[in-house]
C-alpha cells in the first residue's frame, strides 16, 4: 500500500502488512543498490505491530517502479540462494553415503 506520493511520483513511502526487519532490510538493501534510489530507509512503527514502512526517493523514475524491480531483484536472489543450497545438500548426500558405504565395507567384525 502506497501511503503518499503527492503527485510527486518519484518520493513514496510504502506500508507492508504482515512483514518485519527480515524482508524490510532486504528490499533496502535492493533498492540501496540500484542507482535510480537516491534515499531509501524503512521502519517499524510499533513493535507489536506486523507492518514495514519504506520510504523510496529516485532521481526521477517512479519509486512504485523502482520498488517493484528491488522486489523482482531481490526474489532473483533468494531463488539462487535456495537454487546453491539444494544442490550443495544434494552434493553431501551424494558424498556423504559414499562414505557411510566405505566405511560399512572396511568393518572386519
Amino acid at each position: 500500500m502506497e501511503h503518499a506520493s503527492f503527485g510527486d511520483e518519484r518520493n513514496a513511502t510504502f506500508g507492508i502488512t504482515e512483514e518485519d526487519h527480515t524482508l524490510a532490510n532486504s528490499l533496502r538493501f535492493t533498492l540501496n543498490q540500484d542507482p535510480r534510489v537516491i534515499f531509501c530507509g524503512y521502519s517499524i512503527p510499533h513493535p507489536s505491530d506486523a507492518k514495514v514502512n519504506i520510504r523510496v526517493q529516485t532521481t526521477g523514475e517512479p519509486a512504485r517502479e523502482v520498488l517493484k524491480d528491488s522486489c523482482q531483484d531481490l526474489m532473483l536472489m533468494c531463488q539462487h540462494v535456495r537454487g546453491s543450497f539444494d544442490k550443495a545438500v544434494a552434493d553431501f548426500k551424494k558424498n556423504n553415503s559414499s562414505n557411510k558405504q566405505s566405511s560399512k565395507d572396511m568393518d572386519t567384525d
